[in-house]
């Protein structure tokens, strides 16, 4: 397998100077190289496995080193982290082949002393038990087993309780399930996962929510069912959260942070496509992915257009329904991202005030008995509770309604990954009053 682990190589040093998104440099690399589906599945689990476990790995590097002081070279220590992550965590993977094939990538590089390394690291580190790196106190053990920075261990400890933030940690490494929205405009679900079935890949309902499938087994938008826009990707937090919008068939709806637009069909789905939904983007190009969508799921009531969220325009007018998903930190969703976590902290300091500007605008859409949701996909007290709490302070005019199934007596949600099997994420439910 020595061209996948060469691509993983060559992506990971790429991530590391430009610190671009993980899932579009894969993308990219896996269409442009001529590889298997085996040696793709490989490629990506090691991809981003690498990324998941950087932190643990760059410690077991670097107290092996014997020359502290060492700086090794993107290229060489990314080598070092494929190899031990195989060591690690992939069992199909047997020791000699995880080495071998380290040392056979270390030869690529210039300086002759490199594989020697490489390997005299790689077999001493299996050669002393494959052991995790010890921490000095309890979160700092965390730090090293789930890979996460410790201000994200202490944050969440904080912000939820030591037993849901061990969950938090739990599932922010590996894969998450791959789910998609049944378009009932179209189909049914029955149809869909026979349709599903036919292409080679298994479909199965979600408990939780009516028409969502959980998918196994090979690349969903190959499939005729999504050619035919049959269904379309979705996470169950976003469908969760277009199910406590509880938009219907008739009504004026707006998506105020549409692209690339998945909420948006949803939405237009539960409205059987009769209606009046108009999603915004910031972005005319991430405008052009709605309109795209929309025209393959045939849900025709989507007018999408660029608006910036954060000023209000009077000609939008009044609305029954407003969706409000602002931009965010994406800590609910580390393990599609999981170089999020690896972010200095710093940089999410501005993002409650530019949600709550958002949310603000966002309130003065929605008509007398209306009803504003406001939702995230991160955990993150600050950017979540926060700010809805803020708002509901300076609004007398609005209160909170309760969400809905399956959120039985709540109005506002922290939705961590093992609730419901999705993403994290954060749903919020505001109802104006009938008399402004």
């Amino acid at each position: 397998m020595a061209d996948e682990r060469k691509a993983v190589v060559r992506l990971l040093v790429r991530l590391d100077e430009d610190k671009a998104y993980s899932n579009i440099l894969l993308d990219r690399e896996l269409t442009k190289r001529q590889l298997g589906d085996r040696q793709k599945h490989f490629a990506t689990a090691l991809f981003y496995g690498v990324i998941e476990r950087k932190l643990t790995l760059d410690k077991i590097i670097d107290d092996r080193l014997v020359r502290k002081k060492d700086r090794l070279s993107a290229e060489v220590r990314n080598i070092l982290r494929c190899g031990i992550y195989q060591l690690l965590y992939m069992d199909s993977v047997p020791d000699h082949t995880a080495v071998d094939e380290s040392v056979k990538l270390a030869q690529r590089v210039k300086n002759p002393a490199i594989p020697g390394f490489v390997n005299g690291l790689l077999r001493g580190f299996i050669r002393d038990g494959k052991q995790l790196p010890n921490g000095k106190n309890g979160a700092e053990r965390l730090v090293y087993e789930y890979s996460c920075p410790l201000w994200l261990v202490e944050k969440w400890y904080a912000e939820y309780g030591e037993d849901t933030a061990r969950a938090m940690l739990s599932s922010s490494c590996g894969r998450p399930p791959v789910t998609v929205r049944v378009n009932t405009v179209k189909s049914c679900a029955e149809d869909v996962i026979k349709t599903l079935e036919d292409d080679g890949i298994k479909a199965v309902k979600d408990k939780n929510i009516e028409d969502c499938l959980i998918i196994s087994g090979g690349d969903i938008e190959k499939t005729d069912a999504f050619k035919k826009g049959l269904c379309h990707v979705q996470d169950i937090s976003s469908q969760l959260c277009c199910k406590a919008l509880d938009a219907r068939p008739g009504m004026t709806v707006l998506d105020l942070c549409a692209a690339p637009g998945g909420k948006s069909f949803t939405i237009a789905e539960h409205m059987e496509n009769r209606g009046t939904l108009s999603s915004f983007d910031l972005h005319d190009n991430r405008v052009r992915l709605i309109r795209s969508g929309a025209e393959r799921l045939g849900l025709d009531i989507i007018d999408a257009r660029a608006n910036n969220a954060k000023v209000f325009d009077e000609n939008i007018g009044f609305a029954d329904r407003v969706l409000c998903d602002v931009p965010c930190s994406g800590l609910g969703v580390i393990r599609r991202k999981p170089e999020i976590k690896y972010k200095d902290p710093s940089e999410f300091e501005r993002l409650p005030q530019i949600q709550y500007e958002i949310l603000e605008c966002s309130s003065g859409y929605v008509k007398k008995g209306g009803v504003l949701v406001y939702s995230t996909c991160t955990l993150s007290r600050a950017e979540n509770d926060e700010v809805v709490d803020r708002f509901l302070s300076l609004h007398s005019d609005f209160s909170m309604c309760e969400l809905g199934e399956p959120f039985i007596n709540e109005c506002k949600a922290s939705i961590t990954p093992d609730r419901f099997g999705s993403d994290g994420f954060f749903i919020a439910k505001l109802k104006r009053s009938e008399s402004l």
